[in-house]
């Protein structure tokens, strides 16, 4: 019985349509730049974890490792991108601290301390870049870019906390901010590494509130 739907004139209609294969969807401009940083991200997360290898890193998103240094010249580059992320979250929200009008200069500084912590805690894979444990076999720049993200941390808790000291009748007040800021930093920087080296087991949050109560 022939169907009431024929095939146009000369041309043949197969038995069975094959299915239609599916192709894999190109990445948008810059997309694939943020799924390379995400996917270092995620390997640097991994407790235990050693160096990472491009090699490694282009078999987990499953693309050669000429598509790796098509976006980034070197991993160095990675990592700075990585490191980008890290000082553009953080002292984003560092200034909206210091802009938040009310608070005492104390205040703010356990603001601070409270942010490093619980965004290290969120990102584990970055908290293993900030303490420079994934840094070592890298470029020695990465790890000057983020000595200089704590020394820039430090200077903004001396900052806030040169006013508080004033505020208490000290007789030095700059240096007294300077020693507490330098004592904070350490403080944050030991619960970092703490946290990373326990294969982020031991959360930097634990006792937090309590803590930064005796020490600002």
């Amino acid at each position: 019985m022939q169907n009431e739907e024929t095939a146009a004139p000369g041309v043949e209609t197969p038995a069975e349509t094959p299915a239609a294969v599916p192709t894999r969807k190109r990445p948008k401009p810059g997309e694939r730049r943020v799924q390379i940083l995400q996917a270092l991200a995620a390997m640097l997360e991994q407790p235990g974890a050693e160096r990472v290898t491009t090699a490694a890193l282009a078999a987990r998103l499953e693309v050669s490792e000429a598509a790796l240094y098509r976006h980034f010249a070197s991993k160095a580059q990675m990592f700075e991108g990585l490191i980008d992320f890290i000082e553009q979250s953080v002292f984003t929200l560092v200034n909206q601290i210091l802009e938040r009008e009310g608070a005492t200069g104390s205040q703010q500084a356990a603001r601070i301390l409270t942010l490093l912590v619980q965004f290290a805690e969120r990102n584990p894979g970055m908290t293993r870049v900030m303490v420079g444990d994934a840094l070592v076999y890298e470029n020695e720049r990465l790890q000057q870019r983020m000595n200089q993200f704590f020394d820039k941390i430090e200077a903004t808790l001396r900052q806030v906390l040169r006013g508080a000291a004033a505020a208490d009748g000290s007789a030095t007040p700059s240096v007294d901010a300077q020693v507490r800021a330098a004592a904070l930093t350490a403080f944050v920087v030991g619960q970092l590494q703490r946290f990373a080296r326990s294969g982020f087991r031991r959360a930097p949050s634990e006792h937090l509130e309590a803590t930064i109560a005796l020490i600002v």
